[in-house]
């Protein structure tokens, strides 16, 4: 695919900035001061390869003037991005659809410190597919099942089954057993952002999220739930977990450690998305897959 002019490179889509109205001399002051965290020098690297273009392709050059109310298109690189040593398996695939089985660890999509090691960019490098689009997130702690539009023309159609919630997605997490608990329960409650940002707590009000929890096995001080969401609300499965008591095992941010550890690939987020099923909106027929995965930190 293209965009304003560049396409995409080493599966990594150019990244997009909108430029709002002011009287900075060039678009390079404005980059400057928009990114601190990227250097003028890298700025001016990019421009020299032609690696940095406005929405009509034309290219950015260091001393070109600003002129807000439009976009511009870069490259985005990591100097020194960490393997992540596990591999996705693809399930599915057709001229619609890509089924992929992610791995706990593995981000869905390109952000912060992650830009290679994520499951779009692995995909659109391994299949080819450059238009490869995911149709919803899971958490990078988080393994199992992640859906993928091929053609742009089909994305709406599968969007809108999430939209109305005509998707069955089921989990599986390991968490404590209380037996003054009677399942199956229902958790209907306002999830809103918390402190900080990233945080996700239950708050007052009408609820916005709603997950169906059911036991599937006990064993000693621990339980296999079974978990279904109506609703996709970010982080809800561990945010609903938490507030009964039963915080998912190896979950670090429900309830918060101290000290946010570095990844411990010894010891998982004890989640799982582990089937889905819906009708195909374009061909009609009725899906539903399962991921090879298993959770495995059991007594």
């Amino acid at each position: 695919m293209i965009y304003g002019g560049l396409p995409t490179r080493h599966g990594v889509s150019p990244s997009c900035v909108g430029l709002p109205a002011g009287n900075w001399p060039t678009f390079t002051d404005f980059l400057v001061e928009r990114f601190p965290a990227i250097s003028r020098r890298t700025w001016l690297e990019r421009m020299a390869a032609g690696l940095v273009v406005d929405e009509f392709g034309a290219a950015v050059t260091p001393q070109r003037t600003y002129r807000g109310h439009m976009r511009l298109y870069y490259y985005r690189a990591l100097a020194d991005e960490t393997r992540i040593p596990f591999e996705a398996a693809v399930l599915f695939q057709d001229e619609h659809l890509v089924v992929a089985d992610k791995p706990h660890f593995l981000p869905v999509t390109p952000s912060g410190h992650y830009l290679q090691e994520t499951l779009l960019v692995r995909l659109k490098n391994q299949l080819g597919l450059d238009s490869l689009t995911p149709l919803h997130r899971i958490d990078r702690e988080t393994a199992g099942l992640v859906l993928f539009s091929v053609r742009p023309s089909d994305r709406n159609a599968y969007q809108v089954l999430f939209r109305q919630h005509s998707i069955r997605k089921h989990y599986e997490a390991i968490a404590p057993w209380r037996s003054d608990l009677v399942f199956p329960i229902v958790r209907q409650t306002r999830i809103e952002e918390g402190e900080p940002f990233f945080r996700q707590h239950e708050v007052p009000g009408a609820p916005n999220s709603e997950t169906h929890i059911d036991i599937l096995e006990v064993r000693g001080q621990l339980a296999r739930y079974a978990l279904s969401p109506v609703t996709g609300k970010k982080h809800q499965l561990r945010v609903h977990m938490n507030a009964l008591g039963l915080p998912i095992l190896n979950d670090h941010m429900y309830p918060p450690v101290s000290v946010t550890p570095a990844d411990d690939f010894e010891h998982p987020l004890q989640l799982l998305a582990r089937s889905i099923t819906f009708t195909d909106p374009i061909t009609g027929q009725q899906r539903r897959f399962d991921s090879a995965l298993r959770l495995g930190e059991w007594p």
